[in-house]
């Protein structure tokens, strides 16, 4: 019953950490991708002189669809408690920590959010690992006890 619990607890903060994650990640995207240059969101394409982007837009398409509407698709999934959910939040995880890594290397560390979605990359990977180690997804784990009282 313990681990049933647990279990539930690391899905729902998976998925509140990845709907966070995915709409604050569409919101800067789309600022990016609406305007190239950078200005609608305060960063100067100065930034960019030693990186292979001229704008902003492949960054941005990018912040927007694996970052944002993936990690938003991702927390659906964990909130339907679907047996990938711990795969799903590996792969978004250490999609978001390479992200932010190569953003400092070319751009240099700018502000607190950098190193904020660094970790919430590794957190989101680290529960991920812990839900696919478990083996069974809350909801699993609930059938089971489930058919197991019915059969008592």
């Amino acid at each position: 019953m313990k681990k049933n619990i647990k279990n539930k607890l690391l899905t729902f903060a998976l998925g509140v950490l990845q709907i966070f994650i995915g709409i604050t990640a569409v919101l800067g995207g789309l600022g990016l991708v609406s305007d190239p240059s950078g200005t609608k969101v305060a960063v100067s394409l100065e930034l960019l002189k030693n990186s292979p982007f001229t704008n902003y837009l492949i960054p941005g398409l990018v912040l927007l669809i694996v970052n944002g509407v993936g990690n938003v698709l991702a927390g659906i999934v964990t909130f339907l408690r679907s047996r990938y959910t711990g795969n799903l939040a590996a792969f978004f995880g250490v999609f978001l920590t390479l992200y932010m890594a190569i953003e400092v290397w070319f751009i240099g560390l700018l502000n607190f959010s950098q190193p904020l979605y660094f970790i919430l990359g590794v957190v989101e990977l680290i529960l991920g690992l812990k839900l696919s180690k478990s083996g069974k997804t809350d909801h699993q784990l609930w059938i089971e006890s489930t058919t197991s009282k019915l059969t008592t």
